[in-house]
């Protein structure tokens, strides 16, 4: 439905954001206009082929204080920027900033940004240098940095531009830094160390950069004044900042001091011109040991992995200490990985494989003591000089001095934290350190890091038939083989699951199987099934539960109580009554810790397994997990009322504020990425005791799921609720889940169904004296009695909802609802004026209410009214405004509708071209759905729009075709009745001579 970019569009516009903002088309410079429109053009720029909401641009481009206006200023700002940027002659399906639905796109095929062309050439540097070719790599970045004119974005406002501008300048001297690197690695010392003197006096308390520079003199035998940079900065940090300079530059002094070329300029033997050929040691004597391997026995049955494996096994730099590090879950796999890696690589490190226990994790162990660590792994590399030295950091010393010679791969296994593994690393360039912890450990400088996730499902289900074998290892029968992969998926492919349950149906009868997997069904008592001697998933997440702190112990009690499986930082801080900063905070510690996964950028889940241990967990505190629940279904109350059309007036009981969401598109967006899971936020809260909010809930989700065609989920949830009204606190919901339901039915053409709900609605709202849900049933049944031909009945209802008009003042939806059926009833009579006023009093309850989708539909009607009017041209700019409100909707049968009009305005102007292509435009939005009930429904709403009577052959062909689709409903007859009487009356009406007929 959204229009499309063709790829040659504006082919001539460039933009150049490295220095002050400036744009071109071709060889003219553009005017850009004021400084915050400029601000809100960067805010696109920058996110090239990426929606960004209103609300994203208002907070980039005013930050905390925000116009009086709010976001209605954006459409301005686009408007603006797009009549100085767009070029002219061109449509608006050529313009450089998009509007969809949620917001606005940059069309980043229609325009070049140097931005873009920067980090493009920097992939290009970084693949040449990846490869070998250090010249290549120096020569793209030379070019990459050139494109710099100073500052950044400079002089543009708002957190949006300031954050981009620190993450451009961080990468340029990153990429300085890189090509610095690449200077001395390739001898060409001399230039780099005129840049990197300069960049020294910019960012004097960059300490890698200060150690390239003391790199660059040590390659230019200016030994004393490496030494002296290393004192000038270690100065500065000490007097300025209060801190000792890092590892890294206290390794780089120290090669300096011993004329370690090996380790600062990565070759194994240097000639200066001053010294005598041949080589020069260059660090302690090579000690005699013999070499160890420690590597523990390899697991049996070891299954999948083969990319991660890939990763861990893939080459290494020769002149560096290689670190990779593999975090995961409890249980997922990651000793076994790292052995098997270690083995594979084992040949190539002759001075030993080392294998240490840091114990960061085990409940039956302490964690282990660096000092006792590091006198172990002196003994095992035969350097008994500094072993009884009480000072970490002379012991860490003399294991850097005893490793400088060596080439060692060490396996650092279950590291509780970087600062554990960190003074355990060896100095031996080649060497190679592979770590497993179960939290990712950004603190460590690792060139691979490896996240392991549970098995796949095939994965899973061949390690546990491995494990059984026999009869009972799903080798025999599909029945058997089928099993196994259940049992698989109850196991949440964890590896210790499938190992413990793998163990204890070990060479047991296939009824042994069957009755574990029977077993294992009972979600609350699976973890206790998962246990064996001493073996346990459940002792295994409570060690890493038990190392979180209280905050994030709460945190991941109450992600237990989540009804969803995917959640955000809105849900965690609903159900702990927390700000969204302060759970988003949690939800990355839980994910550093490997007891939360992330899914995208802002969602997450916890596996099934994890899962069931938080809801063990969250039992123990029932008050706190009572209140946790309270407050994420209040949450999904306000996302449902704020995403509805109807408008937060139309709810007149519950929760009456709109929540964390600025307007009902952010809103739907956020239901959206909750997906099929609505259904079971419903259960869930009925189950647990909030009937109220169950059934607030569903009736606020009526608009979003209907307009998304979604009519089995709406009818769903309304039908399982309406048992239990009885128990429901708010009275108004016997009524109003009814009147949902006529709701449903009545869009889907289903009338006769309608009806029914709609009465038995109005009969409640009645005999309670509701006027409110009495007159939206009433306005319910007037308006499908219209649609269905029975004009008078439809009159004695809206009759009705007249004489209760005094008390919906409040309901802005609804008496624009009203007015709009109102102005249909007058059109339909003749009665044009009344018409026409109608409309307008009914464009501006839904302006006030914030119902773009009433917005939308009225428009279309007054579309209309004026195509009646003999006044087309009135017509095209009306059509117009509600294709904008359609395709921001994402609403497929309004645009449709509106398209289709629109094609009748034009043809009446004579427009026969562009007629004719609106008119393709309306049919192809629905030929885009596929065999799909929403389909059959979407084509019966469609019946009466302008395109059936200009064109009655293809709206025969159409409407047929959707009537054909599975699962379609009982229109077929009602749909060819109403095809035959449109072609009866068009023979009636034949245009003369001269005449224009489509």
């Amino acid at each position: 439905m959204m229009r499309e970019l063709s790829a040659d569009a504006n082919p001539q516009l460039r933009f150049a954001l490295l220095g002050s903002l400036r744009a071109w088309r071709g060889d003219t410079g553009l005017e850009l206009g004021p400084v915050r429109e400029q601000a809100l053009l960067v805010a696109l720029l920058l996110r090239p082929g990426r929606t960004v909401s209103r609300q994203q641009l208002l907070h980039g481009v005013w930050g905390a204080e925000p116009p009086g206006t709010g976001d209605k200023v954006i459409p301005v700002y686009v408007h603006r920027l797009r009549r100085r940027l767009d070029a002219q002659g061109k449509g608006s399906a050529d313009a450089v900033i998009d509007t969809v639905p949620g917001g606005y796109r940059f069309a980043s095929k229609s325009a070049q940004v140097d931005v873009a062309r920067w980090e493009e050439i920097a992939v290009e540097g970084r693949s040449a240098r990846d490869s070998g070719d250090l010249g290549a790599a120096v020569d793209a970045w030379s070019t990459a940095l050139g494109l710099f004119r100073g500052e950044p974005l400079a002089g543009i406002p708002g957190p949006f531009a300031e954050g981009e501008r620190l993450r451009l300048v961080e990468q340029r001297l990153v990429l300085v830094q890189d090509k610095a690197d690449c200077l001395l690695r390739s001898g060409r010392h001399a230039e780099a160390v005129g840049e990197l003197f300069s960049l020294t006096r910019s960012h004097p308390y960059n300490e890698a950069l200060a150690a390239l520079l003391m790199r660059a003199l040590h390659a230019g035998n200016r030994q004393a004044d490496a030494l002296a940079v290393y004192a000038a900065t270690r100065r500065r940090l000490v007097d300025e900042q209060g801190v000792e300079p890092g590892a890294e530059l206290r390794r780089v002094h120290e090669a300096v001091l011993r004329g370690d070329d090996t380790y600062l300029l990565g070759t194994d033997v240097r000639h200066r011109a001053e010294q005598p050929a041949g080589p020069r040691q260059t660090g302690p004597a090579r000690q005699q040991h013999r070499a160890r391997h420690e590597l523990p026995v390899d697991v049996g049955n070891f299954t999948g992995r083969d990319r991660e494996l890939g990763l861990l096994v893939a080459p290494a730099e020769p002149h560096v200490v290689t670190v990779r590090a593999v975090d995961g879950m409890a249980g997922v796999g990651k000793t076994a990985l790292v052995v098997r890696a270690a083995r594979a690589l084992r040949e190539q490190y002759p001075d030993g494989c080392l294998f240490v226990e840091l114990h960061g994790h085990r409940e039956d162990r302490e964690a282990a003591e660096r000092h006792r660590l590091l006198r172990r792994l002196l003994r095992a590399v035969g350097a008994g000089e500094g072993e009884d030295s009480e000072d970490l950091d002379e012991l860490a010393a003399s294991w850097r001095a005893a490793t400088a010679s060596l080439r060692l791969l060490l396996v650092l296994d279950d590291a509780s934290r970087a600062e554990q593994a960190r003074p355990l690393l060896p100095a031996g360039s080649g060497s190679m350190v592979l770590v497993t912890s179960r939290r990712r450990l950004t603190g460590l400088d690792a060139d691979r890091r490896v996240s392991l996730t549970p098995l796949d499902l095939d994965e899973a289900a061949g390690l546990l038939t491995r494990i059984v074998g026999g009869e009972g290892g799903g080798e025999g029968s599909d029945r058997e083989r089928a099993a196994v992969r259940e049992l698989a998926a109850l196991c949440d492919r964890l590896p210790l699951a499938l190992r413990i349950v793998g163990a204890r149906i070990q060479d047991r009868p296939w009824w042994a199987v069957e009755a574990l997997v029977a077993r294992l069904t009972d979600g609350e008592h699976r973890l206790d099934e998962l246990a064996v001697e001493d073996r346990s998933v459940e002792v295994a997440f409570r060690i890493s539960y038990d190392q979180l702190s209280a905050a994030e112990q709460r945190a991941f009690r109450a992600l237990g109580l989540s009804p969803t499986v995917r959640l955000d930082r809105l849900t965690l801080a609903a159900l702990l009554d927390w700000t969204p900063p302060d759970a988003e905070r949690a939800l990355e510690s839980l994910a550093d810790a490997s007891l939360v996964q992330r899914v995208t950028a802002d969602r997450y889940r916890l596996h099934d397994l994890v899962a069931a241990y938080a809801r063990r967990v969250a039992a123990a505190s029932p008050d706190e997990a009572a209140a946790a629940r309270r407050g994420v279904f209040r949450l999904y109350v306000r996302v449902a009322r704020r995403s509805s059309d109807w408008g937060t007036s139309s709810f007149p009981t519950g929760p009456q504020d709109p929540g964390p969401f600025a307007d009902w598109e952010e809103a739907a967006t956020w239901l959206d990425a909750a997906g099929g899971e609505l259904l079971d936020v419903i259960g869930q809260a009925a189950a647990a005791g909030h009937v109220d909010e169950a059934c607030w809930i569903a009736e606020g989700l009526v608009d979003h799921l209907t307009r998304q065609g979604r009519f089995h989920e709406c009818r769903t949830a309304l039908e399982m609720l309406l048992p239990i009204v009885a128990r429901v606190g708010d009275r108004r919901m016997d009524s109003a889940l009814r009147t949902g339901l006529g709701v449903m039915y009545g869009l889907q053409g289903r009338y006769r169904q309608a009806r029914t709900h709609f009465t038995e609605a109005l009969d409640i709202s009645r005999r309670a004296g509701d006027p409110h849900e009495q007159a939206r049933a009433a306005a319910g049944l007037g308006t499908f009695a219209n649609l269905e031909g029975r004009i008078a009945e439809s009159m004695t209802y809206f009759a009705e909802v007249a004489r209760l008009a005094g008390a919906l003042e409040h309901d802005d939806w609804l008496m624009g609802s009203i007015m709009t059926r109102a102005g249909d009833m007058h059109h339909q009579l003749g009665e044009y004026d009344k018409a026409h006023d109608r409309y307008l009093e009914a464009i501006a309850r839904a302006e006030k209410s914030g119902s773009p989708r009433l917005h939308g539909k009225t428009l279309l009607r007054l579309g209309g009214l004026q195509l009646d009017l003999g006044r087309p041209a009135e017509a095209v700019g009306t059509f117009g405004k509600a294709e904008d409100l359609a395709r921001r909707l994402g609403d497929v049968p309004l645009y449709s509708a509106v398209l289709g009009r629109l094609a009748t305005a034009e043809a009446k102007l004579g427009n026969v071209q562009a007629a004719a292509e609106l008119r393709r435009r309306s049919r192809a939005v629905l030929d885009e759905e596929t065999g799909t009930a929403s389909e059959i429904a979407i084509r019966h709403r469609l019946l009466w729009h302008g395109a059936v009577a200009e064109d009655l052959a293809g709206a025969r062909d159409f409407f047929e075709r959707g009537t054909t689709l599975p699962d379609t409903d009982a229109n077929r007859a009602r749909v060819s009745r109403a095809l035959d009487d449109l072609g009866r009356r068009r023979q009636q009406r034949r245009p003369g001579a001269g005449e224009y007929e489509p």
